[in-house]
């Protein structure tokens, strides 16, 4: 094994982090951004890599919470590189085995992650081919960023795409057979990752290429009960599914696949520490609130947020008081009050408090919103909202002024009937 260079590019090497048939990866420091960057470093001219052109096309194109960002390609007279968001971490392989499997809830949480991811790219004109648990990074918190775009198919591309290349043993039946793909192929790869994740071992094994070639072509993988009698029936069905070799049954969409796994999520039983991302994700995304909101901003909101459960008659605002956050009622029932006089109701998905973020800072509470019910409330504290991106601050001052506007109506109503 060769020494790592001490740099690339403009970039300064820390150390390697992995090493594959065509490229090297090394952790890097990019001293203008001021952040660590992951490069993968090709031993070839750029030109002469596909997997190179395929990754430096999708530089700056693909923007999602989801996948790992590619920010910037070089080719360099004995090399190429392509630099990357660097996530540390690991992969998804060390959850993969039978004595280190996850929680139900968090295996739903993590394919569900990466079908979002998927859904995105394709809308994008990419199909990954190349799903596996090793290219899937998951940090300590459990973001999951799916990488390596080394093999994908682009609508685009100026080059030929790599032919049949993937992993094997999560390759479908008809990117094997070397027959036209479309999503559906990586609809079948991560069914594939999704049995390993709650099994243990992988559906099909051979003793050689040829013959888990022939399996997967025209072999059934047993059924996913017999390999983990405990696991719910809903959970074999979903991945039975996904893995179907005729088109017509797979998943057509990943919309498909997601609303299956958002239904998984509604049986599980919640851990206590609360409710998981992909549950809160269909949550928001439910709500009027959040009606116009993109995928991409509604992760962004879980991001900023904290959840809060609160017994009955708690106050969750109170009258004269200061605050910096605005809230929204997630589950249960609380009324809004003024002078010891109830005023309104809130119910779930209603917003309340958000008339601070726009005042200074002694501005002070008008009412106060007590739970009559047990409830479940998200708060947003105002300057995480005003650190977010753009669209999504735009994306709640446009919800912000619906709702008053919805108020002010409301009101000249009740006036006008008085």
């Amino acid at each position: 094994m060769s020494a790592a260079p001490k740099s690339i590019g403009k970039y300064t090497v820390v150390s390697e982090l992995g090493r594959g048939a065509m490229a090297t990866v090394y952790l890097a420091r990019d001293a203008f951004a001021e952040r660590e960057v992951a490069i993968k470093l090709f031993p070839q001219a750029g030109t002469e890599s596909k997997s190179f052109l395929n990754e430096a096309a999708l530089v700056g194109k693909l923007h999602h919470p989801h996948i790992v960002a590619l920010l910037d390609a070089a080719v360099e007279p004995e090399c190429s590189y392509v630099v990357m968001e660097y996530v540390p971490g690991g992969t998804l392989e060390q959850y993969a085995s039978v004595d280190t499997l996850l929680p139900l809830e968090k295996v739903v949480e993590v394919v569900f992650k990466v079908s979002r991811a998927l859904e995105y790219a394709h809308r994008q004109g990419v199909i990954h081919r190349d799903i596996k648990p090793a290219n899937i990074l998951v940090t300590g918190d459990f973001e999951v960023k799916l990488s390596d775009f080394g093999v994908a198919m682009l609508a685009d591309a100026t080059h030929s795409s790599l032919g049949a290349a993937g992993s094997p043993a999560y390759m479908s039946p008809e990117q094997l057979a070397d027959k036209p793909l479309t999503h559906q192929t990586d609809i079948y790869s991560l069914g594939v990752v999704m049995y390993q994740l709650l099994s243990g071992r992988l559906p099909f094994s051979a003793s050689s290429h040829a013959g888990l070639m022939y399996q997967i072509i025209n072999h059934e993988a047993p059924a996913l009960r017999t390999v983990r009698p405990d696991l719910p029936e809903a959970f074999e069905a979903i991945v039975a599914r996904a893995m179907q070799k005729d088109l017509t049954i797979r998943y057509q969409s990943w919309i498909e696949f997601g609303k299956d796994l958002a239904g998984l999520v509604r049986n599980i039983e919640a851990p206590r520490e609360g409710l998981s991302d992909t549950r809160k994700f269909h949550t928001l995304r439910g709500f009027n609130l959040f009606r116009d909101f993109r995928e991409v901003e509604i992760w962004e909101t879980l991001r900023i947020s904290s959840w809060q459960r609160l017994p009955e008659r708690a106050v969750i605002i109170e009258e004269g008081g200061h605050g910096d956050s605005f809230f929204i009622l997630i589950e249960g029932e609380a009324e809004v009050m003024r002078s010891g006089r109830q005023l309104s109701a809130l119910a779930p998905g209603d917003l309340f408090g958000e008339l601070l973020y726009f005042a200074d800072d002694i501005a002070e509470r008008s009412t106060t919103i007590r739970s009559q019910t047990p409830v479940l409330v998200m708060e947003i504290k105002a300057a995480a909202l005003s650190a977010a991106s753009d669209a999504c601050q735009v994306q709640f001052n446009k919800a912000f002024m619906r709702i008053l506007i919805e108020r002010l109506t409301d009101a000249n109503r009740k006036l006008a009937e008085r």
